[in-house]
């Protein structure tokens, strides 16, 4: 029976794997709209980063402040993740779709043409609010047009451009702001993320929702804004000044995010996703892709600094060094979504788990004479794993999910990642501070993402033991 307080209907005899199950074939053309409409908005972080001294000089602010150009995108994001989920599961995928990447557009526009850095920031935030809009919304369009037997590669698509974008594109920010400004970084996008809106309109499935139910969903969707955006961004505060180093403030916020969480479970309204997040089998592959996420800081944060500081070289080491990751990862994640739909995606995933530990091992070894050679085999051995763990570990969560609820797992994991992403840069921060920086603090660093990794891993292996048993084909 359908619990009378919850405001969408269950749409019965039918589980996760029947959705799409009607296609006669799977809609390529919308995966291939929905993956570059990823790339932009995935990208969106990484590439604003390269405008920061420019800003600053331009707007005539310290460079300290510029670092809420990215909080401003990022904690929107994060915080509205779980509202935008369960608000997708009550709205048209085709609508969200457009609508948001329209929104993302516009908000580009108006941070490109902001005169004063506070409006700068306004614009932030509203790409952040529909950039958490569009990531929740992703995951129904996939199961709306990908029969369930093609989603491990229809997810390895996805996972390719999100790391892609969250990647190999960064550079791209720093090349338009050295030719064009800081305000080109923001608008030379819009033009793309208008036309992806426009071909989502035209290649995206829809999808009848109730109106009733939409009205009646309106104080759970309140609360959810209130109490989750508001823990959510007291947790990624928390997060932020443990990797500076100032423990009184991070555990202020902490547990202040702790107790807004608590509450925020207790209410009725949230039992729907306190029922997601206590099926294992949905549960665990999240936690792992928080935890496998954290791999970031290695890149973000300790090798520029080991090179800069040790190797004594430039950024350019490590944008080549790059390249291999990248490619390796082209290489491995295609193979690994057809691996995940031949096989169950589970173990496959438990693999790139196991993969990215030994991948991080090396890395204890790099040395001040190491080169670009050293660098880059290490680089690839670690894009293989996080390849053979993205996708497959995705089509595992979604095989899980049911029928109505896959724009709620969307916001879960897009929250999860954004976590992950965030406690990554700080708990490599943490530890090149406790090592005293240098080769040790490289170690140091290495070693805590080395215990967060082998987390996610042992993560998988709870999941595939409540996991129930693959049906035959």
């Amino acid at each position: 029976m359908v619990d009378p307080r919850e405001p969408e209907k269950a749409a019965a005899g039918t589980g996760p794997a029947d959705i799409g199950q009607d296609l006669a074939r799977t809609r390529w053309w919308t995966v291939a709209v929905s993956a570059v409409a990823t790339l932009l908005v995935a990208s969106e972080l990484s590439m604003a980063a390269f405008a920061l001294p420019l800003i600053a000089a331009d707007l005539h602010v310290p460079g300290s402040a510029t670092a809420w150009v990215l909080l401003a995108y990022q904690l929107p994001m994060a915080a509205l993740a779980l509202p935008a989920g369960r608000w997708v599961d009550r709205s048209d995928p085709r609508t969200v779709f457009s609508a948001s990447l329209a929104l993302v557009a516009v908000a580009s526009v108006l941070a490109s043409i902001a005169p004063q850095f506070w409006i700068l920031l306004i614009a932030r935030a509203l790409q952040g609010f529909a950039a958490a809009a569009y990531l929740a919304v992703y995951l129904p369009v996939v199961t709306l047009a990908v029969r369930p037997e093609q989603r491990g590669r229809a997810m390895s698509y996805h996972a390719t451009i999100m790391m892609v974008g969250s990647i190999a594109v960064a550079p791209l920010g720093g090349w338009l702001a050295d030719a064009s400004g800081w305000r080109a970084v923001f608008w030379a996008k819009a033009p793309l993320l208008l036309a992806a809106a426009v071909l989502g309109l035209l290649s995206v499935p829809t999808r009848a929702r109730s109106a009733d139910g939409a009205e009646r969903a309106g104080r759970a969707l309140a609360a959810d804004v209130l109490l989750v955006g508001t823990a959510v961004t007291a947790a990624l505060l928390a997060i932020e000044q443990a990797g500076q180093h100032t423990t009184w403030t991070a555990a202020a916020l902490g547990i202040f995010a702790l107790a807004l969480g608590r509450w925020w479970t207790r209410l009725d309204t949230t039992r729907p996703v306190r029922t997601l997040l206590h099926n294992g089998s949905l549960a665990w592959p999240t936690l792992a892709l928080m935890l496998n996420a954290s791999v970031i800081g290695l890149i973000t944060f300790l090798l520029p600094f080991f090179i800069s500081d040790v190797m004594h070289r430039g950024s350019g080491l490590l944008s080549a060094a790059l390249v291999f990751f990248v490619a390796t990862s082209a290489l491995i994640t295609p193979m690994a979504g057809m691996l995940a739909d031949r096989f169950r995606p589970l173990p496959v995933a438990a693999w790139g788990g196991a993969l990215t530990v030994a991948a991080l091992l090396p890395m204890l070894t790099l040395t001040p004479d190491t080169g670009l050679a050293g660098l880059g085999w290490r680089m690839a051995l670690l894009g293989a794993g996080m390849a053979l763990f993205n996708s497959p570990n995705m089509t595992a969560i979604l095989q899980t999910t049911p029928q109505d609820r896959t724009g709620t797992v969307g916001g879960v994991t897009n929250l999860a990642r954004t976590l992950g992403t965030t406690l990554g840069p700080a708990v490599a921060a943490l530890g090149w501070a406790l090592g005293s920086g240098g080769t040790n603090g490289l170690r140091t660093g290495v070693a805590a993402l080395i215990v967060l990794t082998l987390a996610a891993f042992t993560a998988l292996l709870a999941a595939a033991r409540t996991s129930p048993p693959a049906s035959a084909s």
